[in-house]
């Protein structure tokens, strides 16, 4: 069995724990693993590493080594496929569907969401299992039987009983509650948004019900090109409701998609009162009095006093306060801050890069504070300013400087003044983690007042 990931989501309905740079798959929400690392954990149950492979977006590119590196999984560069704009789960899971077919022939592909939380006990594997089966005959998607009735969730109406699953009769859009709760006593199932697919058969399929898409990598002369050529499009809506050959396997284990904080709610584990609380950071503290049913996830110190029924999302540059249940309308705040080209919607205080990550201190008028933590070996791009100077001071570790033809090592409480207009170099290489305060002066200080003259990473 192969593995397909899809990895290209934004997030947007997690505003302000999830960003553009830092979506919800590779956000640590419950532990110290991320989304996109548990379901890397699952793919390895049936797949080796050189099976596996994972679309996402080019954004994402070195976030997604970097999290596979932290695992020691050595994936194949050439099987993570960057997507340069997204297109919906059609085209993503196409272009990995066609891949797979053209490196293994014909497969058996198990396509999985990086950003949903399942459970893995005997029950999971074995519907997958059972579903391999099926898929030389049936696009497989897999089923959750309903706890409660939920309006956030798809379902799907079971028809005909095979050997294993069910033929799907009917998918059913997000309903309203009592809708919700017919589908519940009449055995719908939740729509998982996991697959198990042949490549030859859904490649076949896609030719004759979706041949936009077919023609759009067939004929394009690349993937630049397969893109601006595809529609935008789901794979529910472009395949799995038009054909015949669509079947529902149950899969009886825990299954939450996390796409609001109202189901994140719901994954987390309560205290006596209700709340769900995570604490983010070592300064981090809740202190709850007279509170009950809220979410509060939080890096700094918070109370609450005779509140319910809240969602309380602190990330230190940005505070959502929601009531539950409202969840779904966070996409909304999002929307605001990109019509305005608010770089809040695309980054936290905490920017992840391929060398390493910045966090943003403080700011103020003409200036801007920023600790940089270097990997070992990495270095930054040889770079100039037209519009700020740049103070480094280092706190740990040796860093190598370039300041036009000048090298130097400063160590521990060395620093150096780099003036706008100068090329210059930041590079860690010693053994471990360089951190350096930079200290930012200037009448622009915007992350694109940036001239890269040489880039490890191939970023222009």
């Amino acid at each position: 069995m192969k593995t397909l990931i899809l990895a290209g989501g934004k997030g947007t309905r997690l505003w302000p724990l999830s960003r553009e740079l830092m979506p919800k798959q590779f956000i640590r929400i419950f532990d110290d693993t991320s989304l996109f690392q548990k379901t890397v954990e699952r793919a390895l149950l049936f797949s080796k590493p050189k099976e596996i492979f994972i679309v996402t977006n080019k954004e994402y590119h070195f976030r997604v080594f970097d999290e596979l590196r932290d695992m020691g999984i050595d994936i194949p560069e050439e099987n993570v496929l960057l997507e340069p704009v997204g297109k919906n789960t059609l085209p993503a899971i196409y272009w990995g569907i066609r891949t797979i077919n053209e490196n293994f022939g014909k497969s058996k592909v198990a396509v999985l969401p990086s950003d949903h939380l399942v459970e893995v006990n005997e029950k999971y594997t074995d519907a997958f299992k059972k579903a391999e089966k099926l898929a030389e005959a049936y696009f497989v998607t897999f089923g959750v039987k309903p706890t409660k009735p939920h309006t956030g969730y798809g379902y799907i109406k079971p028809g005909e009983k095979l050997e294993v699953g069910y033929k799907v009769a009917e998918f059913k859009e997000k309903p309203d509650l009592e809708t919700a709760k017919k589908y519940v006593e009449e055995g719908y199932y939740w729509n998982s948004g996991m697959f198990m697919f042949d490549t030859e058969l859904f490649i076949e399929e896609v030719k004759k019900l979706t041949p936009d898409v077919y023609k759009a990598f067939e004929e394009a002369k690349s993937i630049e090109e397969a893109y601006e050529m595809v529609p935008d499009i789901s794979v529910d809506y472009g395949i799995m409701e038009k054909t015949d050959k669509a079947a529902v396997v149950p899969l009886n284990v825990y299954w939450n998609d996390l796409g609001s904080f109202d189901s994140i709610y719901e994954a987390f584990k309560k205290d006596q009162n209700g709340n769900a609380v995570r604490i983010r950071g070592l300064k981090a503290e809740y202190i709850g009095i007279d509170s009950n049913n809220n979410l509060i996830i939080t890096e700094r110190l918070t109370a609450t006093v005779g509140v319910r029924d809240l969602i309380i999302i602190d990330t230190g540059d940005a505070l959502l306060v929601a009531s539950r249940g409202e969840g779904q309308k966070v996409k909304l705040v999002y929307e605001k801050l990109k019509e305005k080209n608010d770089e809040r919607a695309i980054v936290h205080r905490t920017a992840y890069r391929p060398w390493g990550s910045y966090t943003l201190l403080e700011e103020g008028d003409r200036y801007k504070i920023k600790r940089l933590t270097v990997l070992p070996g990495k270095r930054l791009s040889l770079q100039m300013h037209y519009h700020r100077s740049e103070h480094w001071v280092v706190v740990r570790g040796t860093a190598k400087v370039v300041v036009e033809d000048k090298e130097m090592l400063l160590r521990p409480g060395e620093s150096v003044f780099i003036p706008a207009g100068v090329k210059h170099r930041l590079e860690n290489p010693g053994k471990v983690v360089l951190e350096v305060i930079e200290t930012q002066i200037g009448e622009y200080l915007g992350e694109d007042d940036i001239v890269r003259f040489q880039d490890d990473f191939g970023r222009s």
